[in-house]
């Protein structure tokens, strides 16, 4: 089989990274991909939101399923398209991508069929805004309606803040269309945790947790980025879980989507704050999640192609999904600067010199003149497997000091806060 990759990411190595592992791949081809895609397939020049292109390329090449790895290209219909032409994909359709695409949309739908979450309010204008905001004690949470690139979600300790990051939205423009509908919050306190799902419309099966760490700085000190690297399992959560995520979340959640007539196909992220053994949805994600699919993925002990083919032809209950004990670790190594401004184009060197067992995925790499270089703001993703998280920390940690750019940054206590 045929399988084309959509996207660039650490994700979408790691993706292609667990199909290549599949005897039923022949081929894995992506747009636009990356140097360690490269390895194992092929990469080709395009742009993920390109539907047209994708199109194309999907038919002259005879692609077996195309798998999309942002969520920029399912909300703009790239899963309609194909599918409308006869191709098989792994992404819901745009209708269902609006869980990410809008967040009053997903909060409508979450108090709309039960799901426990935070309090909010949906304002349209600053006006409307600060008075919303009458409602609230703080920290508050404010959140852009629309994508914003993982830059749209802000807590705002005082009054001052919120109504400057407001204007900023509402007023400024800073995040062009997606801040012209804003989201209220209460914030909630306890752990996050991201939950993985597969979802091919009629069923759901949950991924094995992973614990992500999205503040820049150790301690979960300083600004929000896409993620500084993942353990799973999840080390902080609570003992029957399990059930409490399924009656209260999964379950909601599915009889929602068929209630709605909602076709989703594909994988939901679902973010969750816990506390007390109780959950709480902080945000729906249409699609893997960046870096919890590192670590995620190398837990797996199914033929991810066959999952993929069973969500996109909706039988994914014929299919007995298992996965690893052991644990893994994910370490980002980022660009200095990050995630504010930051230099690309640094040459990166020590990879060969990287144990075997070690897994590193490409995040924001490019090859030029032959070196690999750095060319976003998450460089790398330094992956391990192990038999205790001490094992896998011990082993991430070894192999990010042989690794070498100018500028290279990353967290010390990934898997302890």
């Amino acid at each position: 089989m045929k399988v084309l990759v959509i996207g660039s990411g650490g994700r979408e190595h790691a993706i292609a990274y667990a199909l290549n592992k599949s005897p039923k791949v022949t081929e894995i081809h992506a747009i636009p991909g990356n140097p360690g895609i490269a390895e194992i397939g092929k990469c080709h020049d395009g742009s993920v939101e390109d539907l047209q292109g994708i199109l194309h390329f999907v038919e002259e090449n005879d692609i077996d399923l195309t798998v999309v790895g942002p969520e920029v290209p399912l909300c703009m219909g790239l899963a309609d398209l194909l599918e409308d032409h006869g191709h098989k994909v792994f992404g819901p359709r745009k209708h269902a991508a609006t869980f990410e695409g809008s967040k009053a949309f997903s909060k409508e739908f979450m108090i709309r069929h039960g799901l426990p979450t935070a309090r909010y309010h949906e304002v349209n204008s600053y006006e409307e805004s600060i008075e919303a905001l009458r409602e609230f004690s703080y920290p508050v949470v404010v959140k852009a309606d629309g994508l914003a690139a993982g830059k749209g979600v802000v807590i705002c300790e005082d009054e001052m803040m919120a109504k400057n990051t407001l204007k900023e939205m509402l007023v400024d423009g800073v995040l062009a269309g997606a801040g012209k509908k804003v989201v209220l919050e209460e914030y909630l306190t306890g752990y996050e945790c991201s939950l993985l799902c597969f979802v091919d419309g009629k069923t759901i099966v949950p991924m094995v947790y992973a614990k992500d760490h999205k503040q820049i700085y150790d301690g979960n000190e300083g600004p929000n980025t896409g993620g500084m690297g993942t353990v799973s399992p999840n080390p902080f959560m609570p003992e029957g879980m399990d059930e409490v995520l399924k009656r209260d979340i999964l379950d909601p959640f599915m009889k929602g989507l068929e209630k709605d007539k909602i076709d989703y196909r594909g994988v939901v992220f679902i973010g969750l704050m816990i506390e007390n053994s109780q959950a709480k949805v902080l945000e729906f994600n249409v699609r893997f999640g960046d870096p919890e699919t590192q670590s995620i993925l190398l837990r797996l002990d199914t033929d991810l192609f066959e999952i993929m083919n069973a969500v996109a032809t909706q039988t994914l209950r014929n299919v007995d999904v298992k996965w690893k004990n052991e644990h893994v670790a994910c370490l980002v190594l980022a660009s200095q600067g990050y995630p504010g401004s930051y230099e690309k184009g640094k040459v990166i060197t020590g990879l060969d010199r990287v144990n075997k067992d070690i897994i590193v995925f490409h995040a924001g790499t490019k090859m030029t003149d032959g070196q690999i270089v750095t060319n976003g703001g998450r460089v790398l993703n330094v992956c391990a497997l192990g038999s205790s998280l001490e094992e896998t920390r011990s082993k991430v940690y070894q192999a990010a000091e042989m690794i070498e750019f100018e500028g290279k940054y990353y967290r010390k206590d990934i898997g302890l806060n």
